[in-house]
């Protein structure tokens, strides 16, 4: 359980960023600066993606978590053009198919084998959400991206608001 709690650190993100040519490195930095879980990453298809808001739509687990609006961050704009671009039903396809999360842990693996780190990926998660805690984001934005919110509707943030907070997530 400890290994599932511990943060990526800002040395470690700094190597993924070396690394981001890598196959499915990617997805570790779009983990990184969006805050999805695994199953939610495997789940966004191309078409809830809006690069002109520069937002994806996507989620699950809660009543609040299920059909949220992320930001894109500007650091991973380029990683989520690049795979829509490439033309998949899903975000972060595999064979053109929807990605099996068995497969996808095998990818992950690997990533951290080659990386020399040993982090799952609902690090990325919690990494995320304590880098915007520790930026000082606003805590209703940071529940609305994480799906968090028990009563959305009560919320009252914009878009724009939760891009303010998103983008205070630097390195």
């Amino acid at each position: 359980m400890e290994q599932l709690l511990k943060p990526v650190s800002d040395k470690d993100i700094k190597v993924l960023w070396e690394m981001q040519d890598l196959g499915w490195v990617d997805s570790a930095l779009y983990l990184l600066y969006s805050g999805w879980r695994i199953s939610e990453l495997l789940d966004l298809r191309t078409d809830a993606v809006n690069l002109e808001k520069g937002t994806v739509k996507g989620g699950a687990n809660t009543k609040a978590g299920k059909d949220r609006i992320v930001p894109i961050h500007s650091k991973v704009r380029h990683i989520v053009e690049r795979r829509v671009q490439e033309g998949s039903e899903y975000l972060f396809s595999h064979n053109e198919k929807q990605c099996e999360e068995s497969t996808y842990r095998e990818f992950w693996s690997a990533i951290m084998g080659a990386a020399n780190m040993q982090h799952t990926p609902h690090a990325c998660r919690h990494t995320f959400r304590l880098r915007l805690d520790s930026a000082g984001a606003d805590r209703t934005c940071i529940r609305l991206i994480m799906g968090d919110v028990r009563e959305r509707d009560s919320a009252h943030r914009s878009i724009d608001d939760l891009k303010s907070a998103i983008e205070l997530v630097t390195d």
